[in-house]
C-alpha cells in the first residue's frame, strides 16, 4: 500500500468497518445462528435478514436511546418472527434464540471495536476525523457504549441527515465537517458500492477494508487500494 501525502483528515464508516472487520454483517448473525444452533438453512436466513432490513427501514424500532445489544435483539426478534411466520422455524424460536444470538453479535461487535481501538486512537492524535454511517438514528448511543464517540469530530449520520449512502453528498457532508477539500480526505470502508465508489465520485481517497461480503459480485470486485486490516490505514497515512 502506498503512502497517502498530504492528507489532512479521515472519513470512517462505522457498521461493517470498525465492528467487523470488513465483514458484512449479514455474516455474523449468520455466525451466530450457527453458533446457537439455530435450525435454518442460510438461504432461508438471508430471505429473514433482508425483511428485517426493510422493516427497520420502513418502521421505526430502533430508539435514540438504544445501544447496540439493543438493536441486535430487535433485529432478531424480526428476523426470527419472519422465519417462524413462514414455517422455517418452530412456534417459540424467537423466545428461545433471540437473545443468545444477540449476545453472541454484540460480544463480537465489542471485541472488533477493541481491536480497532489502537488505530483510531493514534490516528485521531494526528487527524481530525468523522464518522459517517447509514444508520437507524442511535449511532451516537452505540459509540458511547464501546467508548469510541471521542475519536471522532462529529457524525453524519444517515437517520439524523436525510440522505444515505451510496448517495455521495454524505460524503461531501463529511468533508463539510473537516472544514477540507476532498483531495484531502480519506474515506475508509467496507463496501465498495456505497463507500468506496461515492466517496471516489467526490475526489475523496480511499481504503476498502475488503472482507466477506453480502454478494460473489462484490467478493469478486478488486481495487488497487483494498486493505484487510485497519492496521494498514495506519501504515498507508503515518
Amino acid at each position: 500500500m502506498e503512502h497517502i501525502d498530504n492528507l489532512k483528515g479521515i472519513i470512517f464508516d462505522y457498521g461493517g468497518t470498525i465492528d467487523s472487520r470488513g465483514v458484512h454483517w449479514s455474516e455474523v448473525i449468520w455466525d451466530g445462528y450457527c453458533h446457537n444452533s439455530v435450525p435454518v438453512d442460510k438461504q432461508d436466513f438471508r430471505d429473514s435478514y433482508v425483511f428485517a432490513e426493510r422493516e427497520l427501514a420502513r418502521t421505526r424500532h430502533i430508539l435514540p436511546h438504544h445501544n447496540f445489544y439493543d438493536l441486535l435483539l430487535i433485529k432478531m426478534q424480526i428476523e426470527l418472527a419472519d422465519l417462524v411466520q413462514r414455517g422455517k422455524l418452530p412456534t417459540g424460536a424467537v423466545e428461545k434464540y433471540a437473545e443468545p444470538v444477540a449476545q453472541y453479535c454484540y460480544q463480537q461487535a465489542r471485541s472488533s471495536v477493541e481491536e480497532a481501538r489502537p488505530v483510531l486512537e493514534a490516528l485521531s492524535t494526528r487527524f481530525p476525523m468523522v464518522l459517517v454511517s447509514n444508520f437507524y438514528g442511535n449511532v451516537e448511543t452505540v459509540l458511547a457504549d464501546f467508548d469510541v464517540r471521542r475519536y471522532f469530530k462529529q457524525i453524519i449520520e444517515s437517520a439524523v441527515v436525510g440522505v444515505r449512502k451510496p448517495d455521495p453528498r454524505i460524503f461531501m457532508l463529511g468533508v463539510e465537517a473537516l472544514g477540507l477539500q476532498p483531495s484531502e480526505v480519506l474515506v475508509v470502508g467496507d463496501s465498495y458500492k456505497k463507500d468506496i465508489v461515492p466517496a471516489e465520485s467526490i475526489g475523496c481517497h480511499v481504503l476498502w477494508l475488503k472482507g466477506k461480503g453480502w454478494t460473489a459480485e462484490e467478493d469478486a470486485v478488486q481495487h488497487p487500494c483494498i486493505i484487510t486490516h485497519l492496521t494498514e490505514v495506519a501504515d498507508a497515512v503515518l
